[in-house]
């Protein structure tokens, strides 16, 4: 959402971290939820006009899509019940990324640290 949203603290090092992603030929992946999400959330704050232009963004971005299966959200329940502390669209990525074979992550968000599955790659711009 940093990366398509409005203005906010995270968006530059979003932008300038995914164009060094992008330089180094880095392959991108998300999961259909994170479409859900952006659905979900323009919707919610009434700019239905931007998701289409949103959509665009992600899509042009990244190389592949994962989808979210039965099985996928199966996975995400065991997380979910293995680590209280986490959400369950957190889970669900998880989830999706272990059944994908994908082990790094670009995210703001700390949560992702409770999985020892997952790498989180530095938001950091030094």
């Amino acid at each position: 959402m940093y990366l398509v949203g409005a203005d906010h603290p995270n968006k530059e090092a979003s932008v300038a971290i995914v164009g060094r992603l992008i330089r180094d030929r880095r392959r991108l992946v998300t999961d259909a939820e994170v479409f859900q999400e952006i659905l979900h959330r323009y919707t919610a704050i009434n700019r239905t006009g931007s998701i289409q232009p949103a959509f665009d963004v992600l899509s042009t971005l990244v190389d592949h899509v994962f989808p979210v299966t039965l099985e996928i959200v199966e996975a995400a329940k065991g997380l979910v019940l293995a680590y209280p502390d986490t959400s369950a669209r957190d889970a669900i990525h998880v989830a999706t990324m272990e059944a994908n074979g994908v082990a790094e992550i670009l995210t703001f968000d700390r949560g992702f640290q409770l999985y020892p599955s997952i790498q989180l790659l530095p938001t950091n711009l030094h």
